[in-house]
């Protein structure tokens, strides 16, 4: 099977459960890996055309969207809202998504999630 991944998207969003987090942007930085319903890219490799792959741009466009708008307090919902949005507007059958979130005193929170779809 092949994967199709997006790598370190950084996205500014309203995150965290401090009340001056709810004040300011701080950035995210997301790392998805996804396997297409066909399950390899060879169709995509062959035709060379755009319509037969998975988008990584308009992936990383859904997951800044999902985010943004979300205004979120943990990055576990984060993360669970962007799979979900993925798994519903892109043919996938997994994923793995990353959410890091740097935080001012040096270190960096992680959540790691993997799910799947129905698709078969």
């Amino acid at each position: 099977m092949d994967t199709v991944s997006v790598r370190d998207l950084s996205v500014l969003a309203v995150i965290g459960v401090l009340d001056w987090e709810r004040d300011i942007e701080q950035s995210l930085v997301f790392s998805v890996d996804m396997i297409p319903a066909t399950t390899d890219v060879r169709k995509a490799a062959a035709s060379d055309d755009l319509a037969d792959a998975l988008d990584y741009s308009a992936v990383a466009a859904t997951i800044a969207a999902v985010v943004r708008e979300g205004r979120f307090q943990l990055i576990e919902t984060a993360a669970e809202r962007v799979a979900e949005r993925l798994l519903a507007d892109y043919r996938l059958t997994w994923l793995r998504l990353e959410v890091r979130k740097p935080i001012a005193n040096g270190y960096t929170a992680v959540i790691t999630i993997e799910r799947t779809s129905e698709l078969r």
